[in-house]
């Protein structure tokens, strides 16, 4: 269970159990649930934005070119500054080497099982991806679940914190929604290798794939979405509210689903090719279509009104 759900179940009102018994019978500290995370300052979301800006130029710059670059931008930075941004980034240097996004201890992790792979339809394959949206006045996660053969994206969440919840909510939405695929893919995060994420896939009978470490072609089509959706859309706009993020994203991805055609799918969109050619849904008549809004469960750290 994760430590947010087992903060949950603490009852500040119970007047049977101490709260030094709950925490102790839940495996937490006592002092967690006094514990309020600062904001981050402004020059440290003004590094994560500047440092997100050049990962998508150059994926290849691990921690150390970073720090160069930043350097010669004017910043004064050590690496093992850099280096934990990265990684509350989810950043990582594409050549093959361990990555910050890596399995927790105790996780499963499945072979990669796309290479030589011919996809041809859609649910074929899906995939999914998290990644950072940066904010006026904090930050947020994204995930979003993809169809591979058609571009589509079927369900996503945004989550202040990278616990697995948020993207157990995508994938069961995508699931309830669309069917199921024959394979899901995605990289070795802890997201996604968790028991919750997997469970899910294991019981619709789901074959699972994951990515090589280090190797960020291996999602390729969901990495050219992040492009398109920060250069597009989030690097346009400071988001002064988590509602603004929201709407933002979610009309950019109706945009995208619907509106924008793509030279490798004959120059149609991601919504006719998913829907076998037969022309764009209507994302007003067809409920299961519709962006999705997801509600945040946690306001830890971050502003979110």
């Amino acid at each position: 269970m994760s430590r947010p759900a087992r903060l949950a179940m603490i009852d500040r009102a119970d007047e049977k159990l101490s709260l030094v018994r709950q925490c102790r019978l839940v495996g937490i500290s006592r002092s967690s649930i006094y514990y309020q995370p600062k904001a981050p300052d402004v020059l440290t979301l003004e590094l994560m934005r500047r440092i997100d800006e050049q990962y998508l130029r150059t994926p290849f710059y691990g921690s150390r070119k970073m720090t160069v670059w930043l350097r010669e931008q004017g910043y004064a930075v050590g690496r093992d500054r850099v280096r934990r941004l990265m990684r509350l980034l989810g950043l990582e240097a594409i050549y093959q080497k361990p990555r910050t996004s890596t399995p927790a201890a105790g996780h499963k992790v499945y072979p990669y099982l796309l290479r030589d792979l011919v996809i041809d339809r859609p649910n074929q394959v899906w995939c999914s991806d998290v990644t950072y949206i940066p904010m006026a006045r904090g930050f947020v996660y994204l995930v979003a679940v993809m169809d591979w053969f058609s571009r589509y994206v079927l369900s996503w969440r945004l989550s202040t914190s990278l616990h697995a919840d948020f993207c157990v909510d995508a994938l069961e939405e995508a699931l309830d929604c669309y069917g199921k695929p024959e394979i899901f893919n995605t990289d070795q995060g802890s997201q996604f290798t968790s028991e919750d994420f997997t469970k899910v896939l294991l019981d619709a009978e789901i074959t699972i794939s994951m990515d090589g470490k280090g190797r960020w072609m291996d999602n390729v089509f969901i990495e050219r979405l992040w492009r398109s959706l920060k250069y597009e859309e989030v690097y346009l706009h400071a988001y002064e509210t988590v509602a603004e993020a929201k709407a933002g994203i979610g009309s950019w991805i109706s945009f995208y689903n619907v509106s924008r055609s793509h030279q490798a799918l004959g120059y149609r969109t991601p919504t006719e090719v998913f829907a076998g050619g037969a022309g764009a849904v209507d994302m007003m008549d067809n409920a299961k279509a519709l962006p999705t809004y997801p509600q945040l469960t946690t306001t830890a750290g971050f502003h979110l009104s």
